[in-house]
């Protein structure tokens, strides 16, 4: 009686976790959106991680990558933070949602704070990256930066052409 039972108690955790191996591996859709003009237009100063409220739909149409961060700022109303302009166009198989709707973004409210003080020095806030965390959720990458001149454009542009130059003189 006493090795049927411990059988059964391994076999029970095998299913288990077999199971839920299965789930896990089912949910990977792994989402990497990057706003590459981020990188060119701004001094990188801090960056945070973010959740996004978003709606069903919303969420199929980002997990089969149709998202756009080109044109999207953050700004705040009354405390909170929200994204605009992050373009995610409709799911096929479901209902409409407005692709261009303001987002709310979820943030401790110390690192709010935080964020309101850095903007009245003159920084802007700024999506960069949108991508799924290791439990699915989708999660916003914002950065704290400070918008480069021509000249800042320039010298970086010089810097990775010499860098470039020197990798393939090594290789």
């Amino acid at each position: 009686m006493v090795g049927i039972s411990k059988n059964l108690k391994i076999v029970q955790k095998l299913f288990w976790g077999f199971l839920f191996f299965y789930y896990l591996c089912g949910m990977k859709s792994l989402v990497n959106i990057v706003n590459r003009k981020v990188n060119h237009e701004y001094i990188f100063i801090d960056t945070f991680v973010v959740g996004v409220c978003l709606l069903g739909s919303e969420v199929k149409s980002i997990r089969d990558g149709k998202t756009s961060l080109v044109d999207a700022y953050c700004y705040f109303n009354n405390g909170e933070l929200f994204l605009k302009g992050m373009n995610i166009p409709e799911y096929n198989q479901s209902y409409t949602h407005d692709p261009h709707r303001e987002r709310k973004l979820l943030m401790k409210k110390k690192e709010l704070n935080k964020l309101q003080k850095e903007l009245v020095k003159g920084l802007t806030l700024v999506p960069y990256r949108l991508f799924t965390n290791d439990r699915g959720l989708i999660k916003l990458e914002i950065v704290l930066g400070k918008g480069k001149k021509l000249y800042d454009k320039k010298k970086t542009l010089k810097e990775r052409d010499i860098d470039r130059d020197v990798m393939r003189q090594i290789k």
